[in-house]
């Protein structure tokens, strides 16, 4: 009796256009997940929903550890030092709402590592990024973009032209 040949795996189906951005790294992004313990991904790329915003802003999810019996796993978070009582204080309200993303109770520990102020590994990962600095446009600028748009009537598209005839007029001239 002759065995008959496996087909080919089909081959992927690739999108026309433009791909979103997630799909080119989605792969890349489970793996490292997963190598960390983070089965679902979602912990790891929203934590700011799962935590909430407040808790967010406290902690970093840094891996997710399963023990020899397997009756649940223990989720490692990062947290500045001076953060540490209050997050303490808030761990039942997080264990179930991680566990929501889950579906079922699938941690059941929580374990706390502190860390300084400006994150760890020589401040290689701070747990809010700087504040963006605002710089006040040059009057003349300003003055320049709103006399060239003073005869647009509607004052949507007049706000919007002038802040583009501001961005060009600052740019830098290469």
């Amino acid at each position: 009796m002759s065995r008959k040949p496996i087909a080919p795996p089909p081959a992927q189906h690739r999108m026309r256009g433009f791909e979103p951005a997630f799909g080119l790294m989605k792969q890349a992004v489970r793996s490292a997940g997963e190598s960390r313990g983070f089965a679902v991904a979602r912990l790891l790329t929203h934590w700011a929903e799962v935590a909430g915003e407040d808790m967010a802003q406290k902690t970093r999810p840094v891996k997710i550890g399963y023990g020899k019996g397997g009756m649940g796993a223990t989720l490692t978070l990062l947290v500045k030092a001076s953060e540490a009582p209050m997050v303490q204080m808030a761990l039942p309200v997080l264990k179930e709402r991680v566990n929501a993303v889950y579906g079922y109770a699938a941690i059941s520990h929580i374990h706390l590592t502190q860390t300084a102020a400006t994150g760890f590994a020589e401040g290689q990962a701070e747990f809010t990024p700087a504040p963006k600095a605002t710089k006040l446009p040059d009057p003349a600028v300003v003055a320049r973009a709103q006399d060239t748009t003073r005869d647009v009537a509607d004052p949507g598209l007049r706000n919007a032209l002038e802040q583009l005839a501001q961005n060009i007029l600052t740019r830098p001239r290469s």
